[in-house]
């Protein structure tokens, strides 16, 4: 029987096999998805079955509890502003180090290692940022440092890899349009951003949440399906709260760009990746046009 289901679970996925090969996916990674080896290794182990399926992945990664853990071994205090981290010029040299030379090559080794092909590109290769600042407790902006916003992409090197086949794993850095300098992304908005000067298919956030939940203390209350007029509304009933409104905006935003559907899966289920994408039911949250 245990061969009957799994066979089963093939004929499950053709249709999805079908309908996907040759599109792109945007991944993003972050949350508890970044802090588990065995988990991590499990999702580069689902990039390398979309590469293989005909699929073109790419992967926005975060990283922000190693910054924290680099920083305080450097002496340096973790601190925060309205969800975003405060940058010093001593600071973004390690987040620059931890993203770029510490995380993503991690990330390339795991899915060569499982017979795919990969390439680390740095996020300031990638990303055009300005600077911004966050709003404090008050509601008035506070400098919070080399901390910037996307306004633009330079394609080069993502074209390269995508055209040769090859996943790009990209960190949440921009090069600052006046200095050249990098500058710390949020890595939602970072992936929102290039998912849609792609306009992908589909752009899965995998993080240590279930999805949407009505009830955020009863992780039974999620929210299957929610198209773009439906998510507004959540926000306004204060269904959706906190962190996760910056979420939904980019997964709003992404899709009035063009692209397809945006997910929100649980990355700390084993192949959560998969399972939301190839099986009828999925496992997390779909927003939808």
């Amino acid at each position: 029987m245990d061969s009957i289901a799994k066979a089963d679970a093939l004929i499950e996925a053709l249709p999805y096999l079908q309908a996907f090969r040759g599109k792109t996916f945007l991944i993003k990674m972050g949350g508890s998805a970044m802090e588990d080896p065995d988990l991590v290794a499990k999702v580069m182990r689902d990039i390398v079955f979309l590469e293989v399926a005909g699929i073109n992945p790419i992967v926005v990664h975060g990283g922000g509890k190693a910054i924290s853990a680099a920083m305080a071994a450097a002496g340096l205090k973790a601190e925060f502003v309205g969800g975003f981290r405060v940058t010093t010029d001593e600071a973004i040299d390690i987040v620059s180090r931890v993203l770029s030379e510490e995380i993503n090559p991690g990330l390339v080794r795991m899915i060569r290692d499982f017979g795919g092909k990969a390439v680390g590109i740095p996020g300031n290769d990638v990303f055009l940022g300005e600077r911004t600042k966050a709003t404090g407790p008050d509601g008035g902006k506070v400098d919070i440092g080399r901390v910037g916003e996307v306004v633009g992409c330079r394609m080069a090197h993502m074209d390269a890899a995508l055209g040769a086949g090859i996943v790009p794993v990209i960190s949440p850095l921009a090069a600052e349009l006046a200095s050249g300098r990098p500058l710390n992304i949020n890595a939602d908005l970072a992936a929102a951003a290039l998912a849609k000067e792609l306009r992908v298919a589909k752009l899965v956030y995998l993080s240590d949440v279930p999805g949407l939940l009505s009830d955020p203390a009863d992780p039974a209350s999620l929210i299957k399906s929610v198209t773009r007029a439906g998510a507004d509304a959540l926000i306004a009933d204060g269904t959706i709260s906190g962190g996760m409104i910056p979420k939904i905006r980019s997964a709003v935003d992404a899709l009035n760009a063009g692209v397809r559907k945006v997910h929100f899966v649980d990355g700390r289920l084993p192949h959560a990746l998969l399972l939301e994408i190839f099986t009828d039911g999925g496992i997390g949250t779909e927003v939808v046009r």
